[in-house]
């Protein structure tokens, strides 16, 4: 059975939403997986564990339209790195847009390393209403495109598959409102605040939650 390296690229990979995208992922596949999070910074180590692995998976939220700066450095140590055989990477990204279309530019990001460094590319599912998604009935959408996937993946085929809550967008966009001003009251934080430059500095950690 083929092996595949799972990382995670997401700043806040051990609670990170990116992290329950893999455990989805993993319910599908059927063989053997390891997993890297990128926050620990052990790049080279993880490249080694990469040299027997036909497969990497990169899961990872998009981060204003690209990839995260914590992913692009892991993906600096796999360029400098000298494989033997080169494993083929797939992409799972997500974005709180409902638009999974959104997430266009950092997947042909990751499509041009893989170009410019002789990697084969492989699955890409793009996930609008990346977390939201998780906490509703309409879950079973994003399982159904990652069986979809995990099979892909095993057939050696490359397609881009797609999937996002299906809401009017005004309807997304209402909710989704109220969900942040709801949790912003929790640690008081007004909508005012929340419009401007400044909310760091009233949000803290909480800012980056879930990604």
């Amino acid at each position: 059975m083929e092996k595949m390296m799972i990382v995670n690229g997401s700043p806040r990979a051990p609670k990170s939403n990116s992290k329950a995208y893999i455990e989805l992922f993993k319910l599908f596949w059927p063989s053997e997986t390891g997993e890297y999070n990128v926050t620990s910074k052990k790049h080279h180590e993880a490249c080694q564990k990469i040299e027997g692995c036909q497969h990497l998976l990169l899961v990872f939220p998009l981060y204003a339209d690209g990839i995260p700066v914590t992913l692009m450095r892991f993906l600096q140590e796999l360029h400098s790195h000298s494989f033997q055989q080169k494993p083929a990477i797939h992409v799972v990204i997500n974005c709180g847009f409902i638009e999974p279309e959104q997430t266009s530019v950092a997947v042909d990001m990751i499509r041009l390393f893989c170009k410019q460094n002789h990697f084969p590319y492989g699955m890409t599912l793009c996930i609008g209403s990346g977390e939201a998604i998780l906490n509703t009935p309409f879950v079973f959408l994003v399982k159904r495109k990652m069986k979809r996937m995990a099979h892909a993946i095993q057939e050696k085929r490359s397609e881009v598959l797609k999937v996002t809550m299906p809401l009017p967008k005004k309807v997304f966009v209402k909710a989704s409102t109220s969900y942040w001003i709801g949790y912003a009251k929790k640690y008081n934080v007004t909508p005012d605040q929340m419009a401007v430059m400044e909310i760091e500095s009233h949000s803290g950690s909480s800012s980056n939650r879930g990604r």
